[in-house]
């Protein structure tokens, strides 16, 4: 899905010349940098994987006729955020999307700490150190936008993805302050919270998806909500699944996650009965 005119427009002429996306070198972290870049954003792309980003900074750069800067960074180590931010310190960023993370699934007490404490650093802390030297640095230049990457697992606890749902559950909540507090100042917050979406996440988390969404589905839904409310439920799927669960009481929301859950993860307990006999 392409962006049209007028939102390239307002793109480039808000939220320009830079943009900071983490985690682009997949998934729906790819796909937003692909949209600002036809908007025509020059980008700085982070991830770890370095060939993945450099290819793409390439691509971009001769489609769409912008610049980028390629930066590696594990954002699970706070030293790597602090050099990202000194190496891109003189860079006129006016837009940070907070795309970089991942997800784990299954028995929380089965779960390896060292596993959950990363995603927590990636997922929340690493997120927290970026917003909060963006939202000060657009606060004083009165003008700016910050996207934040959410999940509809988010509004709920989730059994089979605790932990996980728990990282969601900050940044939704976040997000949602941060828009009202920074909205005086020129600066555009928005929480976006896709439903599951086929991006690689299931690999990571060890999920066995059935019906899901393409990063292409919703990356341009994101990037029209920027700017016009808190927070998007990106894609028709999405906004199917909160539907269903809006009504509900937070404990019928819970019972459905968990059996929804249970369906995708039902293998990981067949892995383990095997493992033990």
């Amino acid at each position: 899905m392409k962006t049209s005119k007028k939102l390239r427009k307002r793109l480039k002429a808000n939220y320009g010349p830079w943009a900071l996306v983490t985690g682009a070198s997949s998934g729906i972290g790819q796909e937003l940098a692909t949209r600002l870049a036809e908007a025509g954003l020059s980008l700085i792309l982070t991830g770890r994987r370095g060939p993945y980003l450099e290819t793409l900074g390439e691509t971009l750069e001769s489609k769409y006729r912008i610049r980028t800067k390629t930066i590696i960074a594990d954002l699970s180590y706070s030293e790597e955020v602090y050099s990202l931010v000194e190496a891109i310190d003189d860079v006129e960023v006016g837009l940070f999307v907070a795309s970089a993370g991942f997800g784990t699934s299954g028995s929380f007490v089965d779960a390896e700490l060292d596993t959950e404490l990363r995603m927590l650093r990636v997922n929340s802390f690493a997120l927290l150190m970026l917003t909060h030297y963006y939202a000060r640095k657009f606060s004083e230049r009165k003008r700016g936008g910050i996207i934040l990457m959410s999940s509809l697992v988010g509004f709920q606890g989730v059994p089979h993805a605790a932990h996980y749902a728990a990282t969601k559950a900050y940044v939704q909540s976040l997000g949602e302050a941060l828009y009202h507090e920074l909205r005086p100042y020129g600066v555009d917050v928005l929480s976006a919270a896709p439903g599951p979406v086929n991006s690689g996440f299931s690999r990571i988390a060890q999920m066995q998806m059935g019906n899901a969404l393409r990063p292409d589905e919703v990356g341009v839904p994101i990037l029209k909500a920027l700017g016009r409310t808190a927070t998007v439920f990106p894609g028709g799927l999405s906004k199917i699944l909160m539907l269903g669960l809006r009504t509900m009481p937070r404990w019928g929301k819970i019972r459905i996650m968990q059996m929804v859950m249970a369906g995708m993860t039902k293998h990981q307990k067949c892995s383990t009965q095997q493992r033990r006999y």
